[in-house]
């Protein structure tokens, strides 16, 4: 959101004149608001735009009726010479008035932690973050970014900016092996950890375990990463039960963003039972209470991680032939 903002900023503005049209407001009380409102009606000085920044604001939680009232007036007749800006740490009501009045007049972007799972989302802000850089990447530079850096996009912004050091005197969109070569890339993700358990490997679950842990990978990261996956596999496998074939309805069903990705789920879980999917994915759901109530998170992965890959296992043995 910081880097956005930066962005925008820089448009609008001429650094010239900078200290004049440039206003940062907290946004933490109605008198600020008012301020920001005015200022922004405020015609720039010199060349470039007038840049007003409320920050931190709560009115798209919470917003008296007067001051509706007063964004109601004033957003419609904002000059195009004024960038007004609103940020906020809360999600904006899209229930309130003044959401959907934002939502008239000016733009809502919002910047949440993609999901860990899903790595289509996360493809795609690769390719996006890329683009605003003027880089393009080839499908297999952009899969193994997915595997390097999922959804941290502090981590990305840097990997990027050190591969266009790189590929600045190269015609063409940067390479796989260009990423392998400055990208660590790492071969243990907790993607592959929920692989391991699927196919009930014990022994490579632990080893895997082992090096996120060793690499401070925080423990309820690794649950919400494999809570996912096991809850996107159980949906599948529900409506493969039911006789669902539509590609389409499984993925709305699963919440999966490309339903091409259905084909390789269904292989993935067929070998499992459905019962199997439910028992792990409450195996995950007790483990995600017992880390947050304090257990020691080593031994209480490992017990889990075992229980997990035993389930798979035995269902996988107990499937007729």
């Amino acid at each position: 959101m910081n880097q956005a903002i930066a962005q925008l900023r820089s448009q609008a503005i001429d650094d010239a004149w900078a200290s004049f049209n440039y206003d940062k407001i907290t946004g933490d009380d109605a008198e600020g608001t008012t301020m920001a409102l005015n200022q922004a009606m405020t015609p720039p000085f010199g060349t470039g735009q007038r840049f007003v920044w409320l920050a931190d604001t709560t009115v798209g939680q919470r917003c008296s009726e007067s001051l509706r009232q007063e964004f109601e007036r004033t957003l419609p007749k904002l000059p195009d010479t004024s960038v007004f800006l609103l940020s906020s740490r809360q999600k904006p009501d899209g229930r309130s008035k003044l959401t959907k009045l934002l939502q008239k007049h000016g733009e809502i972007r919002e910047f949440a932690t993609i999901p860990p799972w899903k790595t289509d989302q996360i493809a795609r802000q690769i390719e996006q973050t890329a683009g605003h850089l003027g880089l393009t990447l080839t499908q297999d530079a952009t899969e193994l970014l997915t595997a390097a850096v999922g959804n941290q996009t502090r981590q990305l912004r840097l990997e990027l900016e050190k591969l266009s050091l790189f590929w600045s005197e190269r015609d063409g969109p940067i390479d796989a092996p260009a990423v392998s070569q400055l990208v660590t890339v790492s071969t243990q993700s907790s993607l592959q950890l929920a692989a391991a358990l699927r196919e009930g490997k014990t022994d490579r679950a632990l080893s895997l375990l082992s090096d996120l842990l060793n690499r401070n990978e925080a423990p309820l990261r690794i649950v919400s990463t494999l809570v996912g996956q096991f809850r996107t596999w159980l949906w599948v496998k529900v409506m493969v039960e039911r006789g669902e074939r539509d590609p389409q309805a499984i993925a709305k069903a699963a919440e999966i963003g490309n339903p091409k990705r259905i084909y390789f789920l269904q292989k993935e879980v067929a070998a499992l039972s459905l019962q199997s999917l439910q028992i792990s994915l409450e195996h995950l759901l007790a483990l995600e209470t017992g880390l947050k109530s304090g257990q020691e998170a080593t031994a209480t992965l490992q017990t889990k991680v075992i229980e997990i890959a035993q389930t798979c296992r035995f269902a996988q043995r107990a499937r007729p032939r």
